[in-house]
């Protein structure tokens, strides 16, 4: 994502020759200034500007497990980061002064527009300040007027009210300096009465609301575009309620279209899903956690198993770490393993790696655009679901043009073909992978690669629905069984190594599932053959 950024600023600077800005020093007083005498506009040239900056918080809600509300937690990290971030002070002043930004109403490039009510009350109280201390000047300093105590009651109370109304504006200003969002929330979750407080959501939401507008103001300031990315972490280390909580509030947080949020949340589903179930926000969604993640999670991102030199790394990572231990054995063979690397053949280059990948996505969307295409019949009727596919396909592409070049490379309608598959089918893929995966180790035959994933599914169909009791929310996920018939037998028929081929870069498909469904196949194997071998 820094990449991105970086790629991204340089491309607008040679676009527009205009560098972003930065509240600090000079930019600071700028900002300022910007806060306290205009407003902002949202015009095309701003929607069109490529820049863009990731604001990136990490919320471990472990360190907030032991709070009643961990979702407040989550706010109040999100609410102090961004004025870390920002600074304090410009903060402070937008919650006195700010002026939440409109949108232009023509083609227009005029990005700030003069707060004209403001500037007139301004210098409505300056001149009314200044025409009292000097009605109170005259009334001590003139000769013959000094004895008129009326005049001098007359301008202190004009310069007292006038005077009165800026500084309460400075107050304000330094009340919110002094007393931060974070501070706000959690002094309303401390009250004894917070079980019982009505409007306290509301009061949550409206400095949430404040820090949307105050970031959208700053991205007209800094000419690019802003996006806070929250890292949740360590919610599967919860309690039931609190994992319930966290995700309502992302919910909420996300409810507003034009919210600059981004949520990466790392969990392991196969803890979160019964926690999910345990609560009471599984009303409507037939108890089923599965269903309720698929439709708050819109990019899934599950990541396979680790290979060979991944676990390679890893190793030499931890065995680096530990000066005491007597590695040199290990740092030999990985020497040995990089000189052999240095003997392969030459990598593309990132930009025609690049070029390629946007050429491969381009071919994979053009066959989900064609109607006469057997993949368009496929796609789901639902929003939340067609958005998944489309996150997902140029991932999987990447990915595999970053494995390995090689000749069996899967094309990119097959690779957008088994996107679907897995989104459309998560249950019945998954077993059928189990089943090929089983079929590996206790079948190792050279044309056990061949054989169609319909033909196994066909075998191990009976077995699939003897579990289908303990499977029953996983099975729920899938679509029409006919037409995952006609989509393995007849329009797409991938074959045992295909799947191998696709199973490092299906990140769209909860390989929990797959592992649940190995674990039910061997205890159900073992009882039938405990039943087998019991005396008669």
């Amino acid at each position: 994502m820094r990449e991105e950024m970086a790629q991204r600023e340089e491309a607008e600077l040679r676009r527009s020759h205009r560098k972003p800005r930065s509240p600090e020093g000079w930019g600071l007083l700028l900002a300022l200034w910007y806060l306290a005498f205009y407003q902002p506009v949202v015009t095309e040239g701003h929607l069109r500007r490529k820049a863009i900056e990731f604001i990136f918080i990490r919320f471990s809600a472990w360190q907030y497990a032991g709070c009643d509300k961990l979702w407040a937690g989550l706010v109040t990290t999100l609410c102090h980061r961004i004025r870390r971030h920002f600074g304090a002070l410009p903060l402070s002043v937008y919650h006195v002064m700010g002026a939440r930004p409109r949108f232009a109403s023509g083609f227009g490039r005029k990005e700030w527009v003069l707060k004209r009510g403001a500037c007139l009350k301004l210098w409505g109280m300056l001149l009314v300040l200044a025409a009292g201390l000097s009605i109170l000047l005259v009334a001590l300093l003139v000769p013959g007027i000094e004895d008129h105590g009326a005049l001098k009651v007359v301008g202190s109370a004009v310069a007292s009210l006038s005077g009165s109304s800026l500084v309460l504006g400075a107050l304000s200003v330094l009340k919110n300096l002094l007393v931060s969002e974070k501070q706000k929330i959690e002094r309303l979750t401390n009250s004894e009465r917070f079980a019982g407080q009505l409007g306290f959501m509301s009061k949550v939401r409206n400095e949430v609301e404040v820090l949307v507008d105050f970031l959208a103001f700053m991205e007209i300031f800094e000419r690019r575009r802003l996006r806070v990315v929250l890292e949740i972490t360590s919610l599967d280390s919860c309690y039931p309620e609190k994992v319930a909580g966290v995700l309502n509030a992302m919910n909420t947080l996300l409810s507003d279209a034009n919210a600059p949020f981004i949520f990466i949340l790392a969990v392991d589903p196969s803890v979160i899903v019964p926690c999910l179930e345990q609560t009471g926000c599984m009303k409507g969604l037939a108890d089923n956690g599965y269903l309720y993640l698929n439709r708050t999670v819109t990019l899934p991102f599950s990541i396979p198993e680790t290979g060979a030199c991944s676990r390679l790394r890893c190793l030499e990572a931890a065995v680096q770490t530990r000066e005491d231990l007597m590695y040199r054995i290990i740092t030999g063979n990985v020497e040995r393993r990089r000189a052999k690397c240095r003997g392969a053949p030459a990598v593309p280059s990132r930009r025609e790696a690049d070029a390629e990948a946007v050429r491969r996505i381009h071919d994979a969307f053009r066959c989900l655009h064609d109607g006469a295409d057997a993949l368009a019949r496929y796609l789901p009727a639902n929003g939340a679901h067609v958005r998944r596919i489309v996150n997902t396909i140029p991932i999987t592409l990447r990915l595999l043009l970053h494995r390995a070049a090689t000749p069996g490379t899967p094309s990119p309608r097959a690779a957008a073909a088994w996107v679907v598959l897995a989104d459309q089918w998560p249950c019945r893929l998954s077993w059928v992978l189990q089943c090929l995966e089983d079929g590996w180790q206790s079948q190792p035959v050279p044309d056990f690669g061949a054989r169609s994933l319909w033909s196994i599914y066909q075998e191990n169909v009976a077995e699939l629905s003897a579990l289908r009791q303990p499977l029953h929310n996983v099975l729920s996920l899938d679509g029409d069984p006919e037409l995952f018939q006609t989509f393995l037998a007849r329009d797409f028929p991938f074959t045992a190594r295909d799947a191998r081929a696709f199973l490092g870069v299906t990140v769209n498909l909860d390989h929990s599932i797959r592992h649940k469904m190995g674990l039910l196949r061997g205890l159900d194997r073992l009882q039938k053959a405990a039943a087998a071998a019991a005396p008669t």
